[in-house]
């Protein structure tokens, strides 16, 4: 067993796309962490899940877990329940576009938009379908070092590489320098096991501006160019758990 790090940080994005809220514990299971991604913004005529992949004010709103309920701040301060009717007119109102707050479909894909320029908004428009039953973009979990953001703020220093840009899971405080999860398999953080399935291939995000962080298309383009356009790693749950910030990050 190595010891790889410790968890700095965990997240839940409670809306797709909209700001998620910082936590000190986080269940996780197959399938995703317990209150991320429990909703999204969706087009019904469309049939289609908005992201901020396209629709990039997404990133101005912010969602928390309240109870039993998902409290929705808008751009100007007011503040919706998710379980209050009147929600979908206020998304609507806001966005200047007919949507509904609903949960994932249980066994189908609504599949969202984006650009195929990564970075550039003038590319062409592709549908990303996503999997089934879950407004996750493709596996339960997200893990993203401090280290490897750093060594991607090495190549624009000029950049603001805040950790909101990227939206892991967990931010992982590295025992090592580099792009430092590009190695693992298989790890343990705390009593969760996870296994890697693939780097994280950057979209259009984490170039856009969000509350405190200004656009910055070279946020987008440096990681493609340095480093095959990947940042992080996605990963599934084999055995869930609570994860707590300070649990210890190790091989298995």
């Amino acid at each position: 067993m190595e010891t790889l790090g410790t968890i700095a940080q965990l997240w839940r994005y409670p809306v797709k796309s909209f700001q998620g809220e910082q936590v000190e514990a986080l269940e996780i299971a197959p399938g995703g962490a317990i209150g991320d991604r429990t909703l999204a913004v969706v087009d019904p005529a469309a049939g289609k899940v908005l992201s901020a992949k396209r629709w990039a004010d997404l990133l101005l709103a912010s969602a928390r877990v309240e109870g039993d309920d998902v409290i929705i701040t808008l751009p100007d301060g007011a503040e919706h329940a998710a379980s209050d009717p009147a929600v979908h007119a206020a998304l609507s109102a806001w966005l200047g576009h007919e949507v509904r707050l609903e949960a994932p479909p249980a066994d189908a894909v609504m599949p969202m938009e984006m650009y195929s320029g990564m970075s550039d908004e003038d590319t062409p428009l592709f549908d990303w379908p996503g999997p089934p039953g879950t407004w996750l973009d493709l596996a339960d979990a997200h893990w993203l070092t401090n280290a490897s953001i750093a060594a991607a703020a090495e190549m624009h220093p000029e950049g603001t590489w805040d950790v909101r840009r990227f939206r892991p899971t967990a931010l992982i405080d590295a025992a090592s320098a580099g792009w430092a999860e590009d190695g693992w398999t298989a790890i343990a953080l705390g009593e969760v096991h996870s296994d890697i399935l693939m780097p994280t291939m950057r979209c259009s995000m984490p170039s856009r501006a969000q509350p405190g962080l200004d656009r910055d298309k070279a946020i987008g383009t440096t990681i493609r160019d340095h480093h095959a356009n990947n940042l992080g790693v996605y990963a599934s749950i084999a055995r869930g758990g609570t994860l707590h910030v300070g649990d210890s990050v190790n091989t298995r």
